[in-house]
């Protein structure tokens, strides 16, 4: 009986010490979720995940304009604080760095198709992966230029694009239809150009500097390349240029929805505007394209969209060993299975790995396509702009004074000196 009861004490001790090592080995995943849009989604993603590994995922979304607030909160929670969280800018990343995993190397950073999305530290590690982007470009109406008697191949960079918008312009009484929408100034449609339309002279003058972080000054390299795709926006449109001061951005959008234009610049969020049925529009979406915008720097037939997200998840390095492996193993999961995959691309369109899918919207796919084909992509260097809203309005004071008559020059200052005021007034 002695020897009974001893062999039962040592095999519950054993069951206790296996217990205690499954404990040890296995983790679980807690994802403070950014979106509560995709709320929905990712629950029901993370049930079906449990189900398939036996691991327990937890997903907790912020309330809208609450994340920072939540996330603070929630990683004040030493024992149950999050796995996996969003950093999206480098505010951020100077916030949350000491709590930021090295991805660098992981299986779900290998499946990643560019880095461009990506937040990295000073030594290069990465510490937060962009997941999914938004894009913007001069969108097609390539019905319209095949009509004209030119296709979407021809326009490979700003030489191409003006030959068959000077093209279209000067024939549009007998085409029934312009080249661009018009460029219109008023507030609802002037951020495309003093936010998206600057990004391209933004882009390539901190490009060649290696700019990293909001400088104090900027040098107006490029803003002759400005100049050239305002000056073909403004020039080859139904709309006169000293009427784009109060020119409006539904006006803009609905001559590009009722094949009044072929060119129209502005973004992937456009996609269900233009294609569905709330504001009648209705166009075909196989006769949509989106192209990059060009302006005339040498190399631009190797560029991509303008790409850009705060959409970046962070894998908690203060999590314990088990949870931090399970959490890399859920996001390679998300991003290489079926079930993720397909509900990545429902709810955020494009995102850049190897066995992303396609979505409906043919602007994400066209993004998609230029990274896969590897252009470089335009990244979002308007996010260095300091005090944006005072600087953009300067910008497009001087931009309407432009297109009533006056110089150039006012633009140019508007960027440049305006870009050192506002940097001086936010940083005093």
């Amino acid at each position: 009986m002695k020897k009974f009861f001893a062999l039962l004490l040592a095999l519950c001790l054993a069951m206790t010490m296996v217990a205690s090592v499954a404990s040890a080995e296995g983790g679980k995943v807690y994802y403070l979720n950014f979106k509560p849009e995709a709320d929905a989604a990712w629950q029901e993603l993370a049930k079906t995940y449990t189900e398939k590994t036996g691991v327990q995922v937890t997903v907790v979304t912020a309330a809208s304009g609450t994340y920072s607030q939540t996330l603070t909160a929630e990683m004040d929670k030493s024992s149950a604080a999050p796995t996996l969280f969003q950093c999206g800018n480098l505010e951020g990343l100077q916030t949350w760095r000491d709590y930021m995993l090295n991805l660098s190397g992981t299986d779900f950073a290998n499946e990643m198709t560019t880095s461009d999305f990506n937040l990295y530290g000073e030594n290069g590690e990465l510490l937060a992966a962009g997941y999914c982007y938004e894009a913007f470009g001069i969108i097609v109406n390539k019905a319209l230029l095949e009509k004209a008697g030119h296709k979407l191949e021809e326009i490979k960079d700003f030489a191409s694009l003006k030959a068959v918008a000077e093209d279209i312009h000067a024939r549009a009484a007998e085409l029934g239809f312009d080249a661009f929408t018009s460029a219109g100034l008023d507030g609802s449609s002037s951020w495309r150009f003093s936010g998206h339309l600057a990004n391209m002279p933004l882009y390539y003058e901190f490009r060649d500097d290696n700019v990293t972080e909001k400088p104090a000054t900027i040098k107006g390299t490029y803003l002759d390349n400005f100049k050239n795709i305002w000056d073909l926006y403004i020039n080859n449109s139904a709309t006169k240029p000293a009427d784009l001061a109060t020119a409006t951005g539904d006006q803009a959008e609905s001559e590009f929805g009722t094949g009044k234009a072929a060119f129209y610049q502005n973004g992937t969020w456009e996609y269900a505007n233009l294609t569905g049925e709330e504001k009648g529009f209705k166009m075909n979406p196989e006769d949509l394209a989106m192209i990059p915008i060009y302006c005339g720097v040498e190399g631009e037939e190797k560029a991509g969209l303008c790409c850009g997200t705060e959409n970046c998840w962070a894998v908690n390095s203060k999590a314990s060993e088990a949870d931090i492996k399970a959490t890399l193993d859920f996001l390679y999961w998300v991003v290489t299975s079926e079930e993720g995959t397909a509900m990545m691309a429902e709810q955020f369109g494009p995102i850049p790995f190897k066995a992303a899918k396609a979505s409906s919207n043919v602007f994400f796919n066209d993004a998609n396509a230029y990274i896969a084909e590897g252009n470089y992509v335009v990244t979002w260097a308007f996010n260095y702009t300091p005090n944006v809203d005072a600087w953009r309005a300067g910008v497009v004071d001087a931009m309407m004074q432009y297109c009533a008559g006056g110089s150039w020059d006012n633009v140019v200052d508007a960027f440049v000196q305006g870009w050192a005021v506002q940097y001086a007034n936010a940083n005093e």
